[in-house]
């Protein structure tokens, strides 16, 4: 630490919310300080108790028009495959057979989806189960909205008539147009995104938010990425949590790009970042345990997380790039990972209401 750094001044603007670039960047250089008031943080916030939802994901397409150089999961029209209503029904019955309440939906940039289709997934759904449907994320809305030729907020609108709750913010990656350039260059822009998501929050829509860590991006990248998603809570409160999703680097072309994996260490100054910096306007953080493991997500408890994430039952798109854990992780799974790391488990809803 630099003599001259003022860590009560800072302390006092983490408490008040106020945390800027600079701030952030001396907090990652200085670890332990940043640990211990992430974790000071999160207690204030959340006390001991440990969170995470019965779920099921369906990817219901792999077919893709994207080039996105960190994907391992889509393929080609002729060679792909789309879910029928059957196939998912089948999958949601099985989830709700065991107490899932979330049915999380994402899929490929399928070519000749529009927006009827996308609607009659969740109107079938809905017909025949209770469940809160999170689906769709911004990309998959600007997609619809260019093939059904409407507008996102038209998209929206219609989705959310169909009985859409909740949407993943997912195609985030990082918030940085140089960046997503290089990484995903026919995916949305980032000003775009950011429309999408206000645009679903005015709308009535909560969504997630999300960072794709890990790859070319700097230090300096994630804290501007965090600020964005600071700015947008700050001004429609629609983001549920936040969740920051560590590279795959297997089977993908970006994967060759990336010079060295992250280490814990670093791993746990980005959670931990995004705890201090997203104060107290996002107070849930959840770790990716199909990221980063089991092991190394019960530790990012000690590092700001109050949320462990969803059962997913079913994980396509990490698993193909190399994801270090399963596709399923069991309700008493959770229990014993949380209680083990000394907190207390609680299942939850998609919106953090305790079941």
């Amino acid at each position: 630490m630099k003599d001259d750094f003022d860590f009560d001044a800072l302390y006092e603007k983490i408490r008040a919310g106020r945390v800027e670039r600079e701030d952030a960047i001396c907090l990652a250089h200085n670890p332990f300080y940043l640990f211990c008031i992430a974790d000071e943080l999160r207690k204030e916030k959340n006390g001991d108790v440990v969170t995470y939802v019965v779920n099921r994901n369906i990817n219901f397409t792999n077919i893709c028009v994207g080039a996105c150089k960190f994907c391992a999961f889509r393929d080609e029209k002729e060679r792909g495959y789309v879910l029928g209503m059957d196939a998912i029904l089948s999958k949601v019955e099985e989830a709700v057979n065991t107490e899932a309440t979330e049915i999380c939906i994402q899929g490929g940039l399928h070519p000749d989806l529009v927006v009827d289709d996308y609607c009659e997934i969740i109107e079938v759904i809905k017909s025949h189960f209770d469940v809160h449907i999170h689906a769709y994320s911004p990309m998959e809305i600007c997609h619809i909205a260019k093939n059904s030729g409407l507008n996102e907020a038209e998209v929206l609108k219609e989705l959310k008539n169909a009985g859409l709750d909740s949407m993943p913010g997912t195609a985030a990656e990082i918030l940085d147009d140089s960046i997503r350039e290089i990484i995903c260059p026919e995916k949305l822009k980032t000003e775009k995104w950011v429309e999408v998501i206000k645009t679903a929050h005015r709308l009535g829509i909560p969504s997630t938010a999300t960072i794709l860590y890990g790859h070319i991006e700097s230090l300096e990248d994630r804290i501007d990425h965090i600020l964005k998603i600071l700015a947008i809570q700050r001004e429609t409160g629609g983001f549920t949590e936040f969740v920051p999703l560590k590279f795959m680097q297997k089977n993908n072309e970006l994967g060759r790009m990336v010079k060295r994996p992250l280490s814990f260490l670093e791993d746990a100054i980005v959670h931990a970042l995004a705890r201090v910096i997203l104060h107290p306007y996002c107070t849930n953080l959840q770790v990716s345990w199909v990221k980063l493991g089991v092991s190394d997500a019960q530790k990012m408890l000690y590092f700001g997380v109050n949320d462990m994430g969803g059962t997913l039952m079913e994980e396509n798109i990490s698993r193909l790039s190399g994801s270090p854990a399963g596709e399923y992780m069991s309700p008493e799974d959770f229990e014993r990972v949380i209680k083990d790391a000394g907190r207390t488990p609680k299942r939850r809803d998609t919106l953090y209401e305790l079941l």
